[in-house]
This record gives C-alpha cells, sequence and structure tokens, in this order.
C-alpha cells in the first residue's frame, strides 16, 4: 500500500519555468507534458468533476489558471462541450505560448478563446468586484508552483469571483515520488525528469489544500487522492 511522504511539502525551482518558450529542451518538455498528463487522466478527472458540480448550471467560461500551450484545456474543452456548446475559454498564463494551430481548434469546438499574458495575482487583484455567472476557474499541475502564503491570497481573490474551482496537482506520497524518478524510462528529457521529482515534492495530500481555503461564505470543499498519482481539489458555492 502506497503511504505519504512524512515530510512537508518543499518547493523547488522547476527548470521548465527558468528556460525561454522557444527553448528546444522546454519545447520538449511540454511535449513530455501532454503525455504525462494523458497517463495521468487529468482531462477526465477534471472534466468529470467540473460536469458533477455544475450538472444544473450552465457552464459559460473557464478560465484556465497556468494554461501553457493552451493544449490541456483544448482536452477539456472537448470534453466539456458535448454537454455545454459555445463555452468561452479564457487561457491565462505569464509567457502563453498558444499556436494559431490551437486557437483554431478551440474554434473549430464553437468555443471563444481568449490568451492572456498576465501574472495571476495580478489579475486578479485587477478583477475584484467582478463575478460572471457561469465562471469556473481550473488549474491543472498548477498550485504547486506557489507557496501557502501565496496560495492563500490565490484563493481568497478566486473566492469572490467564481462558483467554482477545481485543480488537479500531484499527489504527495512514496509512489508517486517514486514514479517521478523513473520518468526517464518513458523517453522524457532532462528538464522533465527533473521537474517531475520536484513537482511531487511540493505536492499536496490530506486537505492541505481546503485549509487555505478561506472560511468565509456557502462552500462545499472536496479534496481527495485522484487516481495513482494525483490529488484533485474542488471548492464549490453552495
Amino acid at each position: 500500500m502506497d503511504t505519504i511522504l512524512r515530510v512537508e511539502r518543499a518547493l523547488e525551482p522547476e527548470l521548465l519555468d527558468e528556460l525561454p518558450p522557444d527553448d528546444p529542451k522546454a519545447i520538449r518538455s511540454r511535449r513530455d507534458l501532454k503525455w504525462l498528463n494523458w497517463w495521468m487522466g487529468h482531462r477526465s478527472i477534471l472534466a468529470h468533476a467540473l460536469m458533477r458540480y455544475w450538472k444544473n448550471k450552465p457552464l459559460q467560461r473557464i478560465v484556465d489558471l497556468g494554461a501553457g500551450d493552451g493544449v490541456f484545456a483544448l482536452g477539456l474543452a472537448r470534453e466539456l462541450v458535448k454537454y455545454q456548446p459555445r463555452l468561452h475559454i479564457v487561457l491565462l498564463d505569464r509567457q502563453p505560448v498558444v499556436s494559431e494551430k490551437v486557437q483554431v481548434q478551440f474554434q473549430k469546438l464553437g468555443c471563444k478563446v481568449e490568451t492572456v499574458a498576465a501574472d495571476i495575482f495580478d489579475w486578479l487583484a485587477q478583477r475584484q468586484g467582478t463575478m460572471e455567472q457561469g465562471t469556473v476557474f481550473t488549474a491543472n499541475l498548477f498550485l504547486h508552483h506557489f507557496h501557502e502564503a501565496e496560495l492563500c491570497e490565490m484563493f481568497q481573490l478566486a473566492s469572490k469571483q467564481v462558483d467554482l474551482f477545481a485543480a488537479c496537482e500531484p499527489h504527495r506520497s512514496k509512489l508517486s515520488l517514486t514514479a517521478a524518478k523513473w520518468v526517464g524510462a518513458i523517453a522524457c528529457n532532462s528538464v522533465t525528469r527533473h521537474d517531475a521529482v520536484v513537482s511531487v515534492r511540493a505536492g499536496f495530500m490530506k486537505r492541505e489544500l481546503s485549509e487555505m481555503w478561506p472560511t468565509q461564505g456557502n462552500w462545499m470543499l472536496q479534496e481527495q487522492r485522484a487516481g495513482m498519482f494525483s490529488h484533485l481539489f474542488v471548492a464549490h458555492r453552495k
């Protein structure tokens, strides 16, 4: 049976965050991440979470935090448009690298796509006091980049702007760490091999994210292991 790591979260710089978007190693690592996301099933995990909590209300706008090249959000949109067409997708990242091809694929799904280059805290602060019905924030392998104080600030700002926040992150366990150390066996490059281990050590377990979500308001919080290596967090306004 898998056991948790008996250590606190440890944040270290990830190589992909330090490389220019057009660096060949960064391009290859983003390709690796697509494969790892598929293997871990994050798209289906988040899609099912969204539809479970939002089945009685229309999904209109999805803001994907740390969207990168937009490919993950595209896969998520493919799942959701079966039930909720004409989605407005916002791809938020400090350095978005969304290709024209990806944007065209969103449009073919009937989605409106918007790319925003901004720091998450600046963007949230600028939007204070604005809440649009049907807006959801999603995060995939994004929250583990932040310290606890930063997550508390992010959650405080986000909780005033959405009715649903869903995130899929690394699960901090011995099994996850062992698997991370072996991603080279599936031909991941040196950047991915380094960052996979760093990500697990910065991941989450038990109810660590729930404890950082603000207590004000009428919220339902779900936090649990998802699959073998992932951690699901959902905050849903009652």
